[in-house]
């Protein structure tokens, strides 16, 4: 099933749905470091002041500018980073986009979907966001650590956690989308191996630069395959049926 998915969503992938969805999370995450980055370094030069001095030192108007653009370094390291939870908060609240070509391909005898509210989306979009920036970040620290002791270690952390999450938020928004949370969690926890180990073959790509950027609109569609596959949903007659 798995592979299957796999396959169909790579094959979609020239969509002018999913090439218009990639185009605008890019830009809309694009935006939001950069906003980052310059709210870092305004707020960096508001706390140091024109005036900044030490002890025993005295005056030292350098250091401003000196921590301000330290910072704004930090932030660009950071950037590469935190490029991936941004682009995948930013595609799930885009999902709807693609968790809907997906369908009108594959599986057009389908009634339309009930949808999710607005608010609901944002809701889960913002929070996904949250436990991704936090769930790497500690990530980030143990493969550190783990790192000094067994280098190939900070893969394995860095593949598992992102595995789990990926799966997790992006089954749970495409079956939502048909069956209501409440049953999209049923069915996720009821199949939890299947959904984590397609969640991981996402996550490997991740570490892949320029690449990282399709995964999660490769997830997206790769969980609306599998969703319908659990439940049973056969594919109509498409273009690579």
């Amino acid at each position: 099933m798995i592979a299957r998915a796999f396959l169909r969503a790579l094959a979609q992938l020239g969509d002018r749905r999913f090439r218009r969805v990639f185009w605008l999370g890019i830009g809309i995450t694009l935006a939001a470091l950069f906003a980052a980055q310059v709210a870092v370094l305004w707020l960096v030069r508001w706390l140091v002041g024109s005036d900044a001095s030490l002890p025993l030192i005295g005056p030292l108007p350098w250091l401003g500018d000196a921590l301000g653009w330290s910072s704004l370094a930090l932030m660009i390291v950071l950037s590469v980073f935190l490029m991936v939870p941004v682009a995948s908060a930013v595609i799930s609240f885009l999902l709807d986009d693609i968790a809907q070509a997906v369908e009108d391909r594959h599986y057009p005898a389908l009634p339309p979907a009930p949808g999710v509210p607005i608010t609901e989306e944002i809701r889960d979009a913002l929070g996904f966001f949250g436990v991704l920036v936090a769930a790497n970040l500690l990530a980030l620290v143990v493969a550190g650590a783990l790192f000094l002791v067994f280098p190939p270690a900070w893969a394995a952390v860095f593949w598992g956690v992102n595995g789990y999450l990926l799966g997790r938020e992006y089954f749970t928004l495409v079956a939502m989308r048909r069956i209501g949370r409440a049953e999209a969690r049923r069915l996720r926890a009821e199949h939890a191996a299947l959904i984590w180990l397609a969640g991981l073959l996402m996550a490997i790509p991740l570490t892949i630069p320029v690449i990282n950027l399709v995964v999660p609109i490769l997830g997206a569609a790769v969980f609306t395959h599998i969703f319908h596959g659990l439940q049973g949903t056969r594919p109509g007659p498409g273009p690579d049926q």
